[in-house]
């Protein structure tokens, strides 16, 4: 009995340090501004300081649905997504409400997504955004297993909808 209540004392502080890194708040001193840091999560974004642009783009966001039925269910649903932002930046503060439209439209598993919040450096200690290749942001990562099947950078090349639907087809 004394094991299960240490392995469960364990897990609940595993849990509890796990907790206190998602949706860390910085100060960016070039930007003068505070910042998401590391990994976060919707209410990160969608509460607070960041529902203030996160909020009035989600709700304003018409998903097109001349074009969402192409996308691939099937092997989305089986997908992984990793979402690298940048609270700071426009298009990360127009694209990413938006993608989450879609996938609350599509009824996408939010446990395949992942967000990462850089600095301007393109920085996030504790997370894997350096093995990314990162260059610009947003940068909305589609892979399957291990492996990566698309990216859109900075803004889609038609609309969200037409580049995962083509990222899909690939």
């Amino acid at each position: 009995m004394k094991k299960y209540v240490i392995a469960f004392v364990l897990c609940l502080i595993f849990i509890s340090a796990s907790s206190q890194d998602l949706n860390q708040i910085i100060f960016d001193p070039e930007g003068e501004e505070e910042i998401l840091y590391g990994y976060c999560d919707r209410d990160g974004l969608s509460g607070g300081q960041f529902g203030s642009w996160f909020e009035p783009e989600y709700q304003s966001y018409m998903v097109d649905d001349s074009i969402i039925w192409t996308i691939d269910m099937d092997l989305l649903s089986t997908c992984n997504i990793v979402v690298v932002l940048g609270t700071w930046c426009s298009d990360s503060q127009r694209e990413i409400p938006r993608l989450y439209k879609i996938i609350d439209y599509l009824q996408f598993p939010e446990d395949n997504l992942k967000l990462i919040c850089i600095d301007r450096s393109k920085n996030a200690e504790g997370t894997e955004a350096t093995d990314l290749d990162i260059q610009l942001v947003p940068t909305i990562i589609f892979s399957q297993g291990d492996i990566e099947i698309g990216r859109i950078i900075e803004s889609p090349e038609v609309s969200l909808e037409s580049d995962i639907a083509r990222i899909l087809r690939q």
